[in-house]
């Protein structure tokens, strides 16, 4: 592909890494057949970079800069690539002492996890958080981000032999998720939840909240996307709060937010795997699998 033509409103970035999501896999394997995805387009929902043309923004030529949601990828051509022509209100300037790589495992995984938390779940030091889905990219960047500001964490997943990497990440306990947490057995009572598995366990989250209690539904890796015939005065009980977090419009001040709590608690990002372009084939791979225990970066 050529390198885009810059345009009023739109920078050209020169793509140094890029962090790869599930929903990009999604995107390949059957979302790209929807009307309102208009192919070929290059997938991609997130990159780190410098500006290699500012045109008219308020940006300067090598500004290192990361990039995130408002369409990249799906309404227009995303991350994978050497050059992206990107909207200037989904760019953002940083300063932070970080290598392309470490830096790409950041921006949409610990916006999502920023955004559920403080956003949202309006979380402080004194609460107990619980990470349903702990072990996914965003549920450990929870817990790290969580323990920034001094709350209890609860990390709850599938296998007990993930339970050294949660509290290595941050994790004050650890409990095995077979889909009924609310049967009282947990080691600590959340008071918040971040719902990483989404809605094939929400109910269940929101039964097992102290009152008053809140949770926040951010993923699907449960791989159920809505609940049928939903009745909110039955669903939700009484005392407990229900949010949800959409990525697709991160504000300068919340990102300038999210970054000074990482630089603050020298958070140090997560990632699992690197690939190169030309390795793209086998990076999609194990994305969609999902075995790769973490983050995977595509380099390039």
């Amino acid at each position: 592909m050529p390198v885009p033509s810059v345009r009023s409103g739109w920078v050209l970035v020169k793509v140094r890494a890029a962090g790869l999501n599930h929903s990009e896999a999604l995107l390949r394997m059957f979302e790209a057949d929807n009307d309102y995805i208009h192919t070929p387009i290059v997938p991609g929902i997130e990159c780190v970079g410098e500006i290699e043309d500012p045109s008219d923004c308020d940006f300067c030529k090598g500004d290192k800069v990361i990039a995130l949601m408002g369409g990249m990828g799906r309404s227009f051509n995303g991350s994978y690539a050497e050059y992206a022509l990107l909207p200037q209100s989904h760019v953002f300037k940083v300063d932070i002492n970080l290598d392309w790589v470490a830096l790409a495992a950041i921006p949409e995984t610990y916006y999502t996890a920023y955004g559920s938390l403080f956003e949202c779940l309006q979380l402080t030091s004194s609460d107990t958080l619980l990470v349903r889905g702990a072990t996914s990219t965003v549920g450990q960047a929870s817990i790290q981000l969580a323990k920034a500001v001094g709350a209890k964490v609860i990390g709850a997943c599938r296998r007990e032999e993930s339970f050294d990497k949660l509290l290595t990440v941050g994790a004050d306990a650890c409990f095995i998720d077979k889909g009924e947490l609310s049967n009282g057995n947990l080691p600590l009572k959340p008071n918040k939840i971040i719902e990483l598995v989404g809605p094939m366990t929400l109910r269940d989250s929101l039964l097992t909240v102290s009152r008053p209690g809140y949770v926040c539904n951010t993923g699907v890796l449960g791989n159920v996307y809505s609940i049928p015939q939903f009745d909110p005065i039955k669903f939700i009980p009484n005392g407990v709060f229900l949010t949800g977090f959409y990525s697709n419009f991160p504000s300068e001040s919340t990102i300038k937010d999210m970054f000074n709590l990482i630089v603050k608690a020298h958070i140090q990002p997560l990632y699992a795997k690197v690939f190169n372009m030309d390795e793209i084939v086998e990076a999609h791979r194990l994305l969609e699998k999902g075995g790769a225990g973490g983050k995977i970066i595509l380099k390039m």
